[in-house]
């Protein structure tokens, strides 16, 4: 960017692009929730006991294929990446392009991918790149603050897109999304998390 392009730049996307650059991943993430925090959710990332609860209950040698809605600055990706098998592909979809930019530069693993897109067209992005079907995937969309119709969506996209005996995994900070994953995943365990910042209600819903 030139010194006449950020001249002309508004104030408020001036700053938070400088203190992206200034804060790194957190900075970017920051960012992120300042232009949308409807659908980020939360100010900080998740923590690392959240992490490895989530993903405690992953069976990692049969797991092929592993999607994430909401990757954010890539908090659960790295984690996924160390447990994922060699041949194993991890396939990441949001809606903030600055994230996803983000991602594509900072994760140069070939079993990863960052997509552009929306959650809810999971199962043509997942046949896109070669698959029939996921084996897990992960959430931290903030169900009780999507536009209407979109949650209902994306849980019936995500309860389709699923191998039997894969599963969902949602972390969110109010146990409402429950409700709805009930309508989809009739077995369903149940967690919490009180050492993340906010404390974190965790749900795996089991395809059967």
């Amino acid at each position: 960017m030139t010194s006449t392009q950020a001249a002309r730049e508004p104030f408020v996307p001036r700053t938070l692009r400088k203190v992206a650059g200034l804060l790194g991943p957190a900075g970017v993430f920051f960012k992120g929730f300042v232009k949308n925090p409807v659908m980020v959710g939360a100010v900080v990332p998740s923590s690392r006991r959240t992490i490895e609860r989530m993903l405690s209950k992953v069976d990692w040698e049969e797991c092929r294929l592993f999607v994430e809605f909401g990757p954010g600055v890539g908090t659960f990706c790295r984690p996924v990446l160390e447990k994922l098998r060699r041949d194993g592909r991890l396939i990441v979809i949001d809606t903030n392009a600055d994230f996803i930019a983000y991602l594509s530069r900072a994760i140069p693993d070939g079993r990863f991918t960052a997509i552009h897109g929306s959650a809810a067209d999971v199962e043509g992005i997942v046949r896109a790149h070669g698959f029939e079907h996921a084996d897990y995937v992960l959430s931290g969309l903030p169900f009780s603050t999507l536009p209407p119709g979109v949650g209902p969506e994306i849980m019936a996209a995500t309860h389709r897109v699923l191998r039997p005996g894969g599963a969902f995994l949602v972390y969110q900070y109010t146990a409402r999304a429950r409700k709805l994953m009930g309508q989809y995943f009739r077995h369903i365990d149940k967690g919490f998390e009180p050492l993340n910042v906010p404390p974190c209600v965790l749900s795996w819903g089991w395809k059967d």
